[in-house]
């Protein structure tokens, strides 16, 4: 808790983005509980409703590298006001839809919206008021957000109960206006430079630029973190189930592995930033493959399963945290602004492609067939955290020890 000691105005940044990004990221949550209701009214089927959601992270890929611009000359709190005013409207189309068109139209203006104010946005603010202090920040952001379905499913279970659940998209079009909005306009700190404990404007020389290949291999572990990190996460109970489990085994082992998850992000936002994202990622990192060859060879034993479910949830949690945090080691600023929208493209279509890739793999070739691509990406990512060590800035070198 140190760095909200040293700035007490970071504590008021986290709050508005603590609440601002608990709604964004708990409202298009909408289908994972009234998918069935979306589908019977839309005609469609399951899946089809669930696609939804793929089209919004391909759609805030896709816009990502076209907000690096915005971000470093405007600063993330007007960027993130114009994507609110953008999002809203898409719960309106939602709303208005009577057949799939629509539907989709709704999730494509939604993602666009997202770009902007999602996780990336929220990043680029911290960094703005923290620079390369942020990597706590994050964390304890992260550590909030991890509770957004939890909070949001029984809101949107209770609202759709009340008003169905084209009611619920209106006052989630509402909450953006009423909430978000002000927040992001009124309360959100305008950009301003980093300053030391002396209180003076920070006065660096120029920075080194960072070679291509360094950031690819960032992208390289961001991307493939996310796609197992997704996938498992989507298939998770499927998986458990072909190991053997039964279903309500499955589900109760399942439902531990978010709690898991919440509680390794704490403990590295309780650490004080000791480490930064590389060495974080690390030992995060090197939990997730050892968690795979486990279940993998267990035939779902109960005491392997749920050693896999606490080394998955533990490593996946931290490594969490590790995605979001890696590229303040090589960038600051507006250099971290450019570079993490560059990044989300990658990772956003990583989000959208790995579920249902990994549900075809289990589905043609049974667990080992998922667990096995997953374990590749796995190791690559540990491979190239190594790699990325030592290409580690001075700088950033000695501030994390």
């Amino acid at each position: 808790m140190r760095f909200l000691k040293s700035d007490s105005g970071l504590l008021g940044v986290l709050l508005v983005l603590a609440i601002t990004q608990l709604i964004g990221w708990g409202t298009i949550g909408l289908p994972a509980v009234v998918g069935r209701d979306l589908g019977a009214d839309l005609g469609m089927s399951l899946p089809a409703v669930f696609a939804g959601s793929s089209v919004l992270y391909v759609t805030m890929g896709l816009c990502a590298p076209w907000l690096a611009k915005a971000f470093a000359r405007h600063g993330a709190r007007k960027v993130m006001m114009v994507g609110t005013v953008v999002s809203a409207p898409g719960f309106v189309a939602l709303f208005f839809a009577r057949e799939p068109l629509l539907y989709f139209a709704g999730w494509v203006i939604l993602g666009m919206g997202g770009s902007a104010t999602l996780s990336t946005g929220a990043y680029i603010m911290l960094n703005e008021v923290a620079g390369r202090g942020a990597k706590n920040a994050i964390g304890g952001l992260m550590l909030v957000t991890g509770l957004s379905s939890s909070i949001f499913w029984p809101t949107t279970s209770f609202l759709s109960g009340w008003l169905g659940w084209r009611g619920t998209c209106l006052v989630y079009a509402a909450m953006m206006l009423a909430i978000n909005l002000p927040l992001y306009a009124f309360v959100a700190p305008r950009r301003k430079i980093t300053t030391e404990d002396r209180g003076e404007a920070v006065k660096r020389a120029p920075p080194s630029a960072i070679p291509r290949s360094t950031f690819g291999l960032v992208v390289c572990v961001i991307t493939m973190n996310a796609f197992v990190n997704f996938g498992i996460s989507a298939i998770l109970i499927e998986l458990l189930r072909a190991e053997g489990l039964a279903p309500a085994q499955a589900l109760a082992f399942g439902s531990m592995l978010g709690v898991i998850q919440v509680s390794a992000r704490g403990l590295d936002f309780l650490g004080g930033g000791r480490w930064d994202g590389i060495t974080t990622g690390l030992v995060a990192g090197t939990a997730l493959p050892v968690a795979m060859v486990l279940l993998m060879l267990s035939e779902g034993a109960t005491w392997a399963v749920a050693t896999f479910i606490l080394l998955y949830g533990a490593g996946s949690g931290a490594m969490a945290v590790a995605r979001a945090t890696i590229p303040l080691v090589f960038y600051d600023q507006a250099e971290f602004a450019k570079a993490m929208s560059m990044i989300a493209l990658p990772l956003n279509l990583a989000s959208a492609i790995s579920p249902p890739l990994l549900a075809g793999l289990l589905t043609q070739f049974g667990s080992r067939g998922a667990l096995g691509l997953t374990l590749v990406f796995s190791c690559a990512t540990v491979l190239i955290l190594v790699w990325l060590g030592r290409r580690r800035p001075q700088l950033a070198a000695a501030t994390a020890t």
